[in-house]
């Protein structure tokens, strides 16, 4: 149902509560999770969403935006109008007001949070019903931008999953899912429940655990992708990567089979987590095949 909204008064419809202090990062990250909840942005994210299967809850868009979205609330609700799930329509003012941003990417939904798969069931049914060979896990990434743009990389040099550490930000977040291009809901990704504790199940499934790191015993890039053990058909990689500043955790790294490291000239020691994913996702894209 389209309902026009004349002003920011919350109050009016308690379904209007999933979009309120969008810009309150911390306040978001809890109950977003909590209510089951994330926020897509913009029309082609949007449509990534719901191509991905994914339900919404509610539209709000500014008026000039409904014709034009009309095909993908048809497509998402069964009906234009949106039938039984709420398109809320405003002047952007009004938008501004309720939700503390300028909406200039057209339109916001309120999306049901999948269920996400056991880790089991992830490495097993990752790549298209297959199992996974290559995998990254993100260790307690605090950035959304960060984690955003790793998605992206692995959506595009073809990391099978994405596992997330219990202390790791949001991939749902609106930042991260922004970022990413939507590609969030295309990469299949669980989080973790015990880390590094997880690392035995990684290795227990035939998983080489390789910690991206610096430290006296870390091995070239180069060298790491040459090695006999990930050469042979059907070898299986999982990458772990961590904050730039912090780096992983000691445990991580004692636990892990290798400690890599990508060689860089001019004294340069490391890079952000977002550009070196890029490179080690594409040195490895030739594993397992």
């Amino acid at each position: 149902m389209i309902i026009e909204l004349t002003s920011a008064d919350l109050s009016a419809d308690p379904r209007l509560d999933d979009y309120t202090r969008l810009k309150d990062v911390k306040l978001r990250s809890k109950i977003e999770p909590e209510r089951g909840l994330y926020m897509a942005e913009s029309a082609n994210v949007i449509e990534r969403a719901i191509q991905a299967g994914h339900r919404p809850r509610s539209f709000l868009m500014s008026a000039r935006w409904l014709e034009s979205l009309t095909p993908l609330i048809e497509r998402a609700a069964g009906s234009g109008d949106g039938a039984d799930v709420p398109v809320f329509v405003a002047e952007e003012d009004v938008l501004e007001h309720m939700t503390g941003f300028h909406l200039h990417r057209g339109a916001l939904a309120a999306m049901q949070r999948p269920l996400l798969p056991s880790l089991g069931e992830l490495l097993a049914t990752a790549r298209d019903g297959a199992p996974a060979r290559r995998v990254v896990v993100l260790e307690n990434l605090v950035d959304h931008t960060n984690v955003g743009a790793a998605f992206r990389s692995a959506a595009a040099l073809g990391v099978d999953a994405v596992l997330v550490t219990p202390q790791c930000a949001d991939p749902l977040y609106r930042r991260s899912v922004r970022v990413s291009m939507g590609t969030v809901f295309q990469v299949p990704w669980t989080r973790l429940e015990s880390w590094p504790g997880d690392i035995k199940a990684l290795q227990e499934a035939g998983f080489t655990v390789a910690s991206l790191a610096l430290s006296d015993d870390s091995v070239s890039l180069d060298d790491f992708t040459a090695l006999p053990a990930l050469q042979r058909p059907g070898a299986r990689l999982a990458m772990v990567m961590g904050t730039e500043g912090d780096g992983l955790g000691k445990r991580t790294i004692v636990a892990s089979d290798y400690t890599v490291k990508i060689p860089m000239d001019h004294g340069v020691d490391s890079l952000n987590v977002a550009a070196a994913s890029a490179v080690v996702f594409w040195a490895t894209r030739g594993i397992g095949a």
